[in-house]
């Protein structure tokens, strides 16, 4: 599962790697380098206005949403703490991703890098994934807009999709076991990083095709490094002005 990644910022990255052309405007969100559950980082999907025939009209837009996603039922951004990742065997079914899956609202996710804890030393190691060659990663996801009950605006949400990695090389590696869980459902996750020639199939594949991108990503084409976490404060050093938010529950 992925509940910390680094959206991508390389703003000549984002172009050239998606064929866009970003506003001049363009500022990648403040926690790019850390993006955490109900933050705001961008993601990527068809235009609206696309269905209307206009050739003027891009292939791709990049769009910022809450990661977590936002079901109509949701009544605060909060919720996105237990929706981040969506599980390709049961996202057909759960109410909170259903409706997502069979619109298909299918977005990308361009990430830098991305984050797991390995535990193999027994001790808690945050492990940086990129891709081999220093390009974006693709991360396959949903979105779904939310109207904010408290602001009356209509905003944006999106989530992961995950599948088994058990026998992936680099991933089985990641987590812990859970001991609230039986051994059967002690799986290895991992998401959906998806190949760069197979983004606009993606895009748009309509419900009963979208199970065919759920695969895994060659472990050859990954980076992986260790990061050990920074060490710790002294007492004598002041509080930072703007704290970084709490890290949710590893799952």
């Amino acid at each position: 599962m992925c509940s910390h990644y680094q959206a991508e910022k390389r703003r000549k990255q984002i172009e050239k790697h998606f064929g866009i052309q970003l506003p001049p405007s363009w500022e990648p969100p403040p926690g790019a380098l850390h993006i955490y559950p109900t933050q705001m980082a961008p993601f990527i999907r068809r235009p609206p206005e696309r269905e209307s025939g206009d050739e003027a009209v891009p292939d791709f837009e990049l769009v910022e949403g809450h990661f977590g996603l936002l079901p109509g039922f949701a009544k605060e951004v909060k919720y996105g703490l237990k929706t981040y990742n969506a599980r390709t065997e049961t996202v057909r079914d759960l109410p909170s991703f259903k409706n997502a899956w069979a619109k298909p609202r299918h977005c990308i996710v361009p990430c830098e890098a991305i984050y797991e804890p390995d535990w193999r030393s027994g001790k808690f190691v945050p492990t940086r994934f990129t891709a081999a060659n220093d390009e974006t990663l693709g991360v396959a996801g949903l979105w779904s807009p939310w109207k904010n009950p408290e602001s009356a605006e209509w905003e944006l949400s999106f989530a992961m999709l995950t599948v088994n990695a058990d026998a992936h090389p680099l991933f089985k590696l990641m987590h812990r076991p859970d001991p609230k869980r039986p051994p059967e459902q002690q799986d290895k996750r991992m998401v959906v990083i998806l190949p760069q020639a197979q983004y606009g199939e993606w895009l748009d594949a309509p419900p009963e095709r979208s199970m065919e991108f759920m695969r895994q990503f060659p472990a050859e084409r990954l980076a992986m490094v260790a990061e050990p976490a920074p060490p710790k404060a002294s007492k004598a050093s002041a509080t930072p002005a703007n704290p970084p938010p709490a890290q949710p529950p590893l799952l």
